[in-house]
């Protein structure tokens, strides 16, 4: 991330299309035309000529411009619930209750997720709050900025006893050694509403989701993702869309980690006004999905240029990276985005940091791709950016065949030496599956409905795609 930037700390990656304009009308007032966002759920702008205070005094919600980079935005999963799978107990407004209770800025990078979910990062955080099958209670995995592993709590917290926990570690950590310290400090300073572990935490694999688009929420509403390729959001865009939101009563805008942004609970007699709206701006709502599944650093040009190579090399050479995630970095060793692979650039030595030397970059992926593991694995080391390509497609392949071995590895159905496997349907933009066993209920489809006696006029029940999208497909029966 640019030093040099300034941020607006979104807690939790929630904000109200009052208080957005509200931001945005401070940021104009700067001069300032477009805003970046960050990968922790917060927004990231240049502040050169305009004094924070100044700007701060426009603020009808009493907002602050933090300058210091040690402060760190709360990341939360609220963007995730209610359109993709979660933990049955956990609703949007817990999210919300909870960073009610937080009234300091943190220094400690502050996670609190559902494990279904696999949009917002998990274990990134110094203190990761991760949802338990036990209501209001989580489970918290801590790596403390000085220690070299992270270890779980001794039991779950309680969700209101949350940022009480939270605050305190902020108050001591410095000087904790490992978690038996941590433990008995707490236990004497705290009177909390603790719950003893019956199961260790147990992270399900999830595929990386679609999250752009018009698609369905429940029966009479829909949400939609905006994603921007060079994350520069034009502030003009952003406060009309924000009108919109008001004159139609929805209430909050979210901010993903992945430099785009959410809305929920659009009703159904809203959406023809907001797609016609978006088409006016010439707002494009279907990217590749190559190009989505990327953290980048804010504000870097290499970052993008190198992206966009990559990006074009997999689109030519047709090559599907369905369900991982890539990261790049400029500092080896600084893996901060929380991606299946990291193309790591190499630092540059510092005996030939006067001449044009051409960079050499690592390659690394978490076990078994999946991020949850926290654990990496080097595929590569000092490769010319020329070679990432055939390196990356090569590792994709990799990933599709040990998803194969893993899935071989699975018990077959009793009296059975062969697979079976099931005809379905599916969309081919967001990949959602018709059974006509289950038949489509949000759209009245009745169980036992074979694809092809479907109307014309049938559409995706996630991102409305048409019938003519949906691609025959046979589906393993494990």
């Amino acid at each position: 991330m640019n030093d040099d930037l300034h941020r607006i700390l979104i807690k939790g990656g929630v904000t109200s299309p009052g208080e957005l304009k509200d931001i945005i009308a401070m940021l104009e007032a700067g001069g300032l035309k477009e805003v970046f966002f960050g990968s922790r759920q917060d927004l990231l702008f240049p502040l050169q000529n305009a004094k924070e205070e100044q700007l701060e005094q426009i603020s009808k919600f009493n907002t602050d411009i933090v300058s210091d980079r040690s402060y760190q935005n709360i990341v939360t999963s609220y963007v995730s619930a209610d359109i993709f799978d979660m933990t049955n107990w956990l609703k949007g407004s817990t999210y919300l209750y909870i960073l009610e209770g937080f009234d300091y800025l943190p220094k400690l990078k502050i996670n609190i997720t559902d494990p279904k979910q696999r949009l917002v990062p998990i274990f990134n955080g110094n203190l990761n709050f991760i949802a338990s099958d036990s209501e209001d209670y989580w489970y918290l995995n801590i790596k403390l900025p000085h220690w070299t592993k992270s270890v779980y709590y001794p039991v779950l917290i309680y969700s209101w006893d949350i940022h009480t926990v939270a605050k305190a570690i902020e108050e001591i950590y410095q000087d904790i050694a490992d978690i038996e310290e941590l433990f008995f400090i707490l236990n004497k300073k705290l009177d909390t509403n603790n719950r003893t572990i019956e199961r260790e935490l147990v992270v399900p694999y999830i595929k990386f989701p679609y999250y752009e688009g018009m698609n369905r929420m429940g029966l009479d509403q829909y949400w939609l993702g905006l994603y921007w390729r060079n994350n520069r959001y034009d502030l003009d865009f952003l406060k009309k869309l924000c009108g919109f939101c008001l004159d139609n009563s929805i209430g909050k805008i979210c901010i993903t980690p992945w430099k785009s942004f959410i809305i929920k609970g659009i009703k159904s007699s809203s959406r023809p006004e907001l797609e016609r709206f978006l088409g006016q701006k010439g707002i494009n709502i279907r990217h590749s999905q190559l190009e989505m599944n990327w953290h980048l650093p804010v504000d870097d040009m290499e970052a993008l240029e190198l992206k966009k190579f990559l990006v074009l090399s997999f689109d030519q050479n047709d090559i599907s990276t369905y369900g991982l995630t890539f990261g790049i970095s400029n500092e080896t060793g600084k893996r901060t985005h929380f991606s299946s692979v990291v193309i790591e650039k190499n630092t540059q030595p510092t005996i030939v940091k006067d001449f044009a030397v051409r960079p050499t970059y690592n390659v690394l992926h978490f076990k078994n791709f999946d991020p949850n593991t926290q654990e990496y694995k080097v595929y590569a080391q000092d490769v010319d950016k020329i070679e990432l390509p055939g390196l990356l497609m090569e590792l994709s392949k990799h990933y599709f065949d040990q998803l194969g071995r893993a899935v071989s590895k699975k018990e077959s159905p009793k009296n059975s030496n062969v697979d079976i496997l099931k005809e379905v349907y599916q969309c081919s933009s967001c990949f959602t599956v018709y059974d006509q066993t289950y038949g489509d209920a949000k759209a009245q489809v009745a169980a036992g409905t074979p694809f092809t006696d479907l109307t014309a006029d049938y559409c995706c029940p996630v991102c409305s795609g048409p019938k003519s999208g949906f691609e025959k497909m046979k589906l393993q029966i494990l």
